[in-house]
């Protein structure tokens, strides 16, 4: 059950919809019409991704009136920013060995 949750705000975000619903509330709580009027999208296919949203504790809602205002909970991508760094260190050094060759190879070529 655990991995089922640590594993949760990596399948959120797999879909750029919900990706793009994390950025809009990054900007502060909005409601879910709010939400819909930037897709076209049905706004009960908005309300299946929030709900996946809020199941993976990226997202929380709150009734207010007949509207539920959304706002972003951001603590579950930490996992997988520690995840990515691991990433960041691997193509940094790939990177800078590359160009440490690009660079050698165009030296080469001068002396040449």
């Amino acid at each position: 059950m655990r991995k089922r949750a640590a594993n949760a705000p990596f399948r959120a975000i797999a879909d750029p919809t919900r990706r793009e619903i994390l950025g809009l509330l990054r900007s502060g709580p909005q409601t879910v019409g709010e939400l819909a009027r930037n897709f076209r999208t049905s706004r009960p296919a908005i309300s299946k991704h929030l709900r996946l949203l809020r199941s993976a504790g990226l997202v929380t809602t709150q009734r207010d009136g007949a509207s539920r205002i959304c706002r972003l909970n951001a603590q579950p991508l930490r996992n997988v920013s520690l995840w990515l760094r691991e990433y960041e260190t691997f193509w940094s050094e790939s990177l800078r060995g590359l160009k440490n060759y690009i660079e050698g190879t165009s030296d080469q070529k001068e002396r040449d």
